[in-house]
This record gives structure tokens, C-alpha cells and sequence, in this order.
């Protein structure tokens, strides 16, 4: 879940190269989220099995399955999906199990993972790095800012200060249906037609600046143009930590009415064209010093429980750990399928449209 810090056009790099995939051996073919990934990591593993990584980009898991339905399930070796489009991938056949007796650090998955909800028994994916969404907000603007989601959808609480939403409808809609007492994973269609609600009486208030996912919304929060909206952990203490000064009111919370918690996770296509070299690198990423400076350059939790006494101090304290009463409150994205992934998708876009 992670948004790229550079140009979204890297993101169609490398597009031309991944056709050619089925007739390239020695190469692996890994898609990914922008700036996720190490490029140490990278050189690592490339001398290590003598081979060469070739990395493409997605922006977005809308994006991500649309390439794979278009003949991406040949192309690429590793994908690196959200937990809550983990079933979709498996239901669809566009993914493969993994071969467990080929991944030999598979035991150093921390226990909440290996057995997760979005893949029963771990038998189609392996973490690959896991965070939380929550409010960031101007700690001066608000000094006595409320654990909750009414800093956004009260007008009480925030009477005049600008603040923005997700554009991730399901992060979104999750948010007001904690705030109305349904669960950050609610599904019921009554809940989402409340939500709805509640989201457009939001969005027509003047104080209202739009939708801003991740990295805008931060820029947005360090300039001063909001006060309060929505971010992931890891991205906020990444641009805490290489801009000190412009971050240094802006504070981090998960309400106390439930967030997300996310799951990026390596899947293997169903036709990948070099399924043995993927499980390499799965397994390579696995390890524990290569897990823990994945984490220590993203600066996202680390699902690898071999790899925590390697982490970065940071990485083992809020924000990216959350404390032990913020985890009970946290829940993964559902993952929606068929009608009901319909009848989402139309509420979402009249919450946009109104």
C-alpha cells in the first residue's frame, strides 16, 4: 500500500519490457509498488542467483489487476497486491500456490500472519510488509485532538479548519462506518447506506478540500493547506524523519472507534515464466537480515519475526508498531466480491459524484 514518492510516470516504465518476459530467462520480473523496494535488496539478489531483476510499477491495485487481466498473469514473476485484493487474485486463477518445501524462511512469518483471514493457511501469498492508515493532523491546530474519526466527520469538533479524505473508497466509507459505531470492516448494506450518508453531508461542508491519498496528503498537511487527513504510518514517519521541520506539529493517530490494517503481500502469477526463480526471491526477501532492511528502508512494519532484532529502533515503536490497545482496534480492509463489490462501487460513486 504504498504511494510512490516520485513521478507517477515510472510507474509505466518498463511496460514494453515485460512482454518480452516469456522469452527472457536469467530474469526475474517483479511488480511492485513505487519506492518499495531496496535497491540494495535488489543488487543483492542479483549477484547472489546471477540473474537480473527487472521491476515495473503500479500506482494503484485497480490498475495492478487490470494489467494482469490483460496479459500481465505471463509477464511478471512477483506482484506485490493488498491483502483485500488477495481473494479477488485467487478466485480469478490469475495466481498460483506457492511450493512451501522451496521457501525455507517461510518460518520466520511472524504467527498473526501465516494464517490470515484474506488467504487461509498463507497457501497462495507471503508477507511482504504490513502498515496501518490513519489520521495525521496538525497537532497545534488541534492540542486537544480526540482519539476518533470525529476530527473529520464532526463538524463540532473541527468547526473551521480544512481537511481532506482518502480517495480510497473502501478506506473511506471505512472510516465513517467506524465513526457511526458499524466497524472499520463493515459490509452491511444499511451501514454503507448510512456511511454514505454521513460522507456526502462531509464533503458539503465548506471546510471539505477534496479526496488526497498518501504522499499528497501529507504535502498537503506540511504546507499548511489541511489540517487534518489521511495517510499510512510508514509514509508519515518516513517524511517525519527526511523533513523534521515541516513535519514537526503534524502528529499520527488510529481512532479509537477502529482503523485498517494492510497486508502487502508476494503472489506468483498463474503463468509466471519463471515460477522457480520467484520462489528465490520470495524466499530471499523471507531471510531475516533482507527482511529487516526492507523494513529499515521503507520504514513499514516488518510481518518476519527473525527479522525484528535487525529493525531500526524507529521501526519498533508507534507509529509503525502500534501499541498493544491501537492493535485490537485495528481490522483489515473486506475484500468484496461480485454483488456486492457492485453495490459498493455504486455508493462510492455517488458519495464522489454529490
Amino acid at each position: 500500500m504504498k504511494i510512490n514518492k516520485i513521478a507517477l510516470a515510472l510507474s509505466l516504465g518498463g511496460l514494453a519490457l515485460a512482454g518480452q518476459a516469456q522469452a527472457e530467462e536469467g530474469k526475474l520480473y517483479l511488480f511492485n509498488w513505487t519506492e518499495y523496494m531496496d535497491p540494495a535488496i535488489i543488487e543483492a539478489f542479483e549477484e547472489e542467483y546471477d540473474v537480473e531483476v527487472v521491476q515495473n510499477y503500479f500506482n494503484s491495485l485497480p490498475e495492478m489487476f487490470a494489467k494482469l487481466n490483460a496479459g500481465g498473469v505471463s509477464q511478471y514473476d512477483i506482484i506485490v497486491p493488498s491483502n483485500y485484493y488477495i481473494p479477488r487474485l485467487i478466485e480469478t486463477g490469475l495466481v498460483q500456490k506457492l511450493d512451501k518445501t522451496k521457501l525455507d524462511n517461510l518460518d520466520n512469518v511472524m504467527e498473526q500472519f501465516q494464517d490470515p483471514s484474506y488467504d487461509p493457511g498463507g497457501q497462495y501469498s507471503a508477507p511482504y510488509q504490513w502498515g496501518t492508515t490513519g489520521i495525521i493532523y496538525n497537532a497545534e491546530t488541534f492540542p486537544d485532538a480526540p482519539k476518533s474519526w470525529s476530527l473529520l466527520f464532526d463538524p463540532e469538533v473541527n468547526p473551521q479548519h480544512p481537511f481532506a479524505l482518502m480517495g480510497d473508497g473502501q478506506v473511506t466509507m471505512g472510516g465513517a462506518c467506524a465513526f457511526l459505531g458499524h466497524g472499520y470492516d463493515c459490509t452491511g448494506m444499511d451501514a454503507w447506506k448510512e456511511a454514505a450518508r454521513l460522507l456526502i453531508e462531509t464533503k458539503n461542508r465548506d471546510t471539505f478540500s477534496g479526496f488526497s491519498d498518501g504522499t499528497p496528503a501529507l504535502q498537503q498537511l506540511a504546507r499548511g493547506v489541511t489540517h487534518a487527513g489521511l495517510s499510512y504510518n510508514g509514509d508519515f514517519l518516513y517524511f517525519k524523519e527526511e523533513n523534521p521541520d515541516s513535519f514537526a506539529n503534524l502528529a499520527f493517530m488510529i481512532p479509537d472507534e477502529g482503523a485498517e490494517k494492510w497486508v502487502d503481500a508476494m503472489m506468483i502469477p498463474a503463468e509466471a515464466p519463471n515460477p522457480d526463480l520467484a520462489h528465490q526471491f520470495i524466499d530471499f526477501i523471507l531471510d531475516a537480515e533482507i527482511g529487516a532492511q526492507l523494513s529499515n528502508y521503507n520504514y513499514y512494519a516488518s510481518p518476519n519475526a527473525a527479522a525484528v532484532p535487525h529493525l531500526d529502533e524507529v521501526l519498533t515503536q508507534p507509529p509503525v508498531q502500534p501499541s498493544d490497545a491501537d492493535m485490537e482496534r485495528l481490522r483489515f480492509t473486506p475484500s468484496l466480491e461480485g454483488q456486492q463489490l457492485q453495490t459498493f462501487q455504486q455508493l462510492w460513486a455517488e458519495v464522489q459524484a454529490r
